[in-house]
């Protein structure tokens, strides 16, 4: 089962990735975008047949290893069987 996890970083802490990304817009003439976020989507195959315990998994391993949790925020996103 495929679980996908979004990580980001809390509001507040400077994305000088998003900012370089705005600042590139604008130059291409696309100054209506602003407040540019970025973050990662990480996709892991979990050796489950039940969606609680991949969920539960990957809680785990969200709060042990994938995010830091002083500067990003992150969530379970889809489940695919």
């Amino acid at each position: 089962m495929k679980v996908r996890v979004l990580v980001s970083l809390k509001p507040g802490v400077l994305d000088a990735q998003g900012r370089a990304i705005e600042h590139a817009l604008h130059d291409l003439g696309y100054a209506q975008v602003s407040g540019v976020r970025t973050g990662k989507q990480i996709v892991l195959d979990v050796d489950s047949r039940d969606p609680e315990a991949a969920r539960a998994l990957a809680r785990e391993l969200c709060e042990k290893l994938l995010a830091n949790p002083v500067i990003e925020d992150w969530k379970i996103g889809r489940i695919e069987t």
